[in-house]
């Protein structure tokens, strides 16, 4: 289920200005690698970027009452509607277009099936993929595509 932006407080929002947003744990090897691959797939730069770390993503998981420590969820924002966990990678994908608009289809996948295999993957994430010990450090073209405040 997706949450409305209008959750957000007004400066929050302001700072996101109707742009869309993936949210993403810059330690996480699995998480990272969405980062990538959103980024050499949207072809028409749509997306913006934030990482969990950052003073961004600690705003928009605290606003949304997440944890900030265990960063469980990548947050994908779309037009008005914050998407979490499995919703986010499938709000990601239709945006994309084809071929990538068919994975969006874990969307409707049971709500008893998808939360917990999320969770799951999600709290061994660094154990099963890896962890970078610092976030990586993006050229001048890549870090242009981070909204202010996104990186740190």
């Amino acid at each position: 289920m997706a949450r409305d932006l209008s959750d957000l407080p007004q400066d929050l929002r302001d700072r996101i200005a109707g742009q869309d947003l993936v949210v993403f744990d810059g330690e996480c090897v699995l998480c990272s690698g969405f980062f990538r691959f959103m980024l050499a797939h949207d072809r028409a730069g749509r997306f913006r970027f934030a990482t969990a770390q950052s003073p961004l993503g600690t705003e928009l998981y605290t606003a949304l009452g997440l944890p900030t420590e265990e960063y469980e969820t990548n947050l994908v924002i779309v037009g008005s509607r914050i998407h979490e966990k499995l919703d986010a990678f499938a709000a990601a994908m239709r945006v994309l277009g084809w071929p990538w608009r068919g994975l969006s289809a874990v969307r409707v996948l049971p709500a008893w099936l998808k939360t917990p295999a999320y969770t799951a993957i999600a709290r061994n994430r660094y154990r099963l993929f890896g962890r970078y010990e610092t976030c990586m450090m993006p050229d001048a073209a890549v870090r242009a595509r981070f909204l202010q405040g996104g990186w740190g």
